[in-house]
């Protein structure tokens, strides 16, 4: 009778606990789904607009965010290099290995005439695409398209 009535009491404890429990918070939004629409913009070739998603987004403590906007404003039509590769260096602060901002770097520093540069970002890749990557081809091809033009 004992083990009946202390059974009891545990199960009324539960369900009372259950009916008190808060509501579940909805889902939030992922770090893939709060860029996808300065991804949409870039795709678009609409860099201005990307940049003004991307400081709505305010996502400043994530690689590719940071890598969004250096990307952003390195293509925009009046590039901002030096800004670009602030977030650039911040997002391979966060992710040391990430592959876009790897090539984008890479990229930027060509434009700053810094082909040494470049190739340590080349190197890098190489580390992080053990097997080969899409970024680490088109690196390979913009420094390949880079030293076709010097004398």
């Amino acid at each position: 009778m004992k083990n009946k009535l202390i059974a009891s009491l545990l199960f009324l404890s539960f369900q009372a606990w259950s009916a008190d429990t808060a509501p579940s918070m909805p889902a939030t939004k992922s770090a893939t789904e709060i860029l996808q629409p300065a991804r949409n913009a870039i795709k678009a070739g609409n860099y201005e607009k990307a940049i003004e998603l991307l400081n709505e987004a305010d996502q400043k403590k994530s690689a590719d965010w940071n890598n969004l906007m250096g990307y952003s404003l390195r293509k925009k039509a009046a590039p901002n290099l030096s800004e670009a590769e602030k977030f650039y260096v911040t997002a391979l602060n966060l992710d040391a290995n990430h592959r876009g901002a790897l090539e984008y770097y890479g990229e930027l520093l060509l434009l700053k005439n810094d082909l040494a540069g470049a190739e340590k970002m080349l190197a890098r890749l190489e580390k992080a695409c053990r097997f080969g990557c899409e970024e680490l081809q088109d690196l390979k091809d913009s420094i390949k398209q880079y030293k076709s033009k010097k004398p």
